[in-house]
């Protein structure tokens, strides 16, 4: 029996290597069934560039539920906020090995209508 966990993490690591090698910015994503949260790490992977989630308060009173596909826009929305303020203008996506759909999609589409390049 294989753990759904255990394989989402070895294809993480596997999208994390090809980011490495080209040694761009990344915008990564994790989810949890209540929660959204976003990062951009710089090209070494040492240092956290902008971050945004749905546990920040200024988040919590704008949304009800921080699981669902609204509040991931909202994120996406914010995390490219954040990150051109810091002087990122294009990110290499790593989605953490979930796979491109539902929430994770909205978060990216979120981010790139409000300019992040992927």
């Amino acid at each position: 029996m294989k753990d759904k966990n255990i394989e989402r993490l070895r294809r993480s690591r596997r999208t994390r290597h090809q980011i490495k090698k080209v040694q761009a910015v990344r915008l990564t994503v994790h989810r949890s069934n209540g929660h959204i949260y976003a990062q951009v790490i710089d090209a070494t992977g040492s240092k956290v560039l902008a971050s945004a989630s749905t546990v920040e308060p200024d988040v919590r009173k704008d949304i009800k539920n921080g699981g669902n596909v609204d509040a991931a826009a909202l994120i996406g929305k914010r995390i490219a906020e954040k990150a051109k303020a810091a002087g990122v203008e294009a990110v290499a996506f790593d989605r953490s090995g979930y796979r491109y759909h539902g929430r994770v999609k909205a978060l990216a589409d979120a981010a790139r209508e409000n300019g992040l390049k992927f």
